[in-house]
Formats: structure tokens, sequence, C-alpha cells
């Protein structure tokens, strides 16, 4: 196997590759750019035409998404896995992967669209290179253009595998990229209706990129993820970078649930209290009335929303961050 293809050994390592450019047996080649950053060339010949972005690791402790990437790293290594796409493997948190945290000073999934630049420390330099990657894969005109940026959650959730659709202004959700999710295992998709601050969103909003945030299971550490059921997706990656994707139908996209944000919990001072069980599960149902959350000057989220569900509460996030979202039921009416 070519030596590039150890891309997860070397960044936990802290290892910079002596050899940065290797060819395999078929003319794909493995460019080394950065430091958990790798990029695939096919042979110019075989080129499907897609640019296929894959991030995992952009928190650290978050390790099957990662372990699924080196797979297929390595399969291209090998010559077991023949690229026809263009793709950027990205391992997004180097050192918190190294120390099995999810990040070592602050969210770098909360530093993109130039929230980078207001800030300092290890996460924000990494966001902005993070960046700066990205825009130079995505700068070939008259390509398609893919992002899936994989994690798993810090808790349990009542849909396993589901998936974040960003917002861009006049841009309307692709039918055709949520038939292509549900054909690779996710369940549900959240449609986001306002700009982010999260890496899929940059990529979606800057790049011009189909953009997803993949949510695959609960956040286990290295070697411990056995319950984590990656099959699915992980033929669907293999499809799609040895361009043989079967055809997916863009019809009623029946049984894949769909969801959109019907309010955001943003957590304002140190007074800040979530309501909740510390172990509810993503995607639990409040009842309409629920007192969700309170915080200084006598703010209050109280449940009006009929079918309203919980996703992501973490009241230990920084001050002027999200707490938690509020999603509730969509119609594929929607999308186009």
């Amino acid at each position: 196997m070519l030596a590039l293809g150890k891309l997860l050994e070397l960044t936990l390592a802290g290892h910079e590759p002596a050899a940065k450019i290797q060819l395999t047996a078929e003319g794909a080649r493995l460019r080394w750019l950065a430091e958990g950053a790798l990029e695939v060339t096919p042979p110019g010949s075989d080129d499907s035409g897609l640019d296929l972005l894959l991030s995992a690791g952009v928190h650290g402790n978050e390790t099957a998404p990662i372990e699924l990437l080196d797979r297929l790293l390595q399969g291209i290594a090998r010559g077991t896995l023949k690229p026809r796409a263009r793709i950027l493997f990205l391992l997004g948190n180097p050192e918190a992967m190294r120390r099995g945290e999810r990040y070592i000073e602050q969210d770098i999934n909360r530093l993109f669209n130039g929230r980078h630049e207001l800030s300092s420390g290890f996460e924000a330099l990494r966001a902005g290179e993070l960046e700066r990657l990205s825009a130079a894969f995505f700068s070939k005109p008259q390509r398609s253009r893919l992002h899936y940026d994989l994690h798993t959650a810090i808790r349990g959730s009542k849909i396993e595998q589901f998936a974040l659709y960003p917002w861009r202004e006049g841009c309307i959700h692709s039918r055709l990229e949520l038939a292509r999710l549900q054909a690779a295992g996710i369940a549900a998709v959240l449609l986001q209706s306002k700009g982010s601050i999260t890496f899929s969103s940059y990529t979606y909003a800057q790049l011009n990129a189909e953009a997803f945030t993949l949510e695959l299971g609960k956040a286990r550490p290295f070697g411990q993820n056995q319950q984590v059921n990656l099959d699915r997706l992980e033929a669907r990656l293999q499809c799609l970078i040895e361009g043989r994707e079967p055809q997916v139908e863009a019809g009623a996209l029946e049984g894949l649930q769909l969801f959109s944000v019907a309010r955001e919990v943003i957590k304002h001072s140190d007074a800040f209290t979530l309501h909740l069980p510390a172990d509810i599960e993503n995607f639990s149902e409040l009842p309409v009335g629920y007192l969700l959350a309170e915080d200084i000057a006598g703010t209050r989220w109280t449940v009006e929303e009929e079918g309203a569900r919980i996703i992501f509460p973490n009241p230990k996030v920084k001050n002027g961050l999200r707490a938690a979202i509020l999603v509730v039921p969509a119609s594929a009416d929607s999308v186009a």
C-alpha cells in the first residue's frame, strides 16, 4: 500500500510524510497538502467530473467517521478502490483527535463563514486553513461539487443517522441530493432556513457545493464503533468515488423524514438553564407549553409548536452560541 494511504496514522503520530506525492498503479495521484489533508486526482481519462470533499474529525472524539475515511483512502492506496472523482480527504482537528477530545480550546464547527477571523487560538487558525483548502479544491469550473462533513453526536438519537442541509440565499434544497442521502442510509434531513457558521454551511454558501453535515450515531473512542453501522454510507461513497453510483429516483422521497428549524435556543449568559434531562436523546418530542429554557432578564423559551422535537441540546456551550434547536416536521413540497 502507498504510504500516503496511511493519512490517519500519520496524523495521529503528528508526522509529515517524506514523499508528498505518490501514484497508484492505475495512475491516480495522492498528494499530501497539510496535516490531515490529502487530495486524490484520478487519471485524466477516467475523470467523472465530480469534486468530492470528505471531512471528519472536526470534533476529535467522533471516531467512526474518521475510521470510515481511513478505510476509503487505504482502499485507494492499495488499488482496490479505483477513483474516478477528485477527492479531498480532510481530518478536521488533528490535535483534538490525538487527545481524544471534542476540541482543545473552542469548537471548530462554530468558526466558519468568517467567524474564525473574530477569534484566536489553534482552532481558529485551523478553521481558516480548512476554508482555504476547501476553496482551492473547489476552484475548478464546470465540475460537480459535493461535500459530506461526517460526525457522530454527543448523545443518543431517536433517529440515529440524519443530515443537516444548509441554507443559501436564492437556492432551493435539491430533491435529488435528498434521494442520494436516503440511498446512503440517512433516515432524516433537517432543512435549514438561515445561514450558519458550520463547515458544511461554509462550503454550501461560499463555494457553491452541495454540502451536508451527517450525524451517524454516537461518539465513541477509536476501535469501539462496532455499534455504528455505516455500511450503506460506505457503499454509496465507494460508488461515488468510482463513478458507478446507481441512479437515484428523486421522487416522493417516501420514508425520508424531513424537518425544518422552528427556533434556535441561544445561550446568552452563565445563568442559562436548560430544562431537559441530561440524557435526553436527539429528536425527542416535547409537548406544547413545555418550559424549555430560561436565561437572564426573564428570558424564557416555551414550546409553542405542535410536533416539536429537540436536537443538539447542550447547555455547556459558550455564551452567544446555540444551546439547542427546536425542529418540526416539514413537507417534501419545499424542495426542488
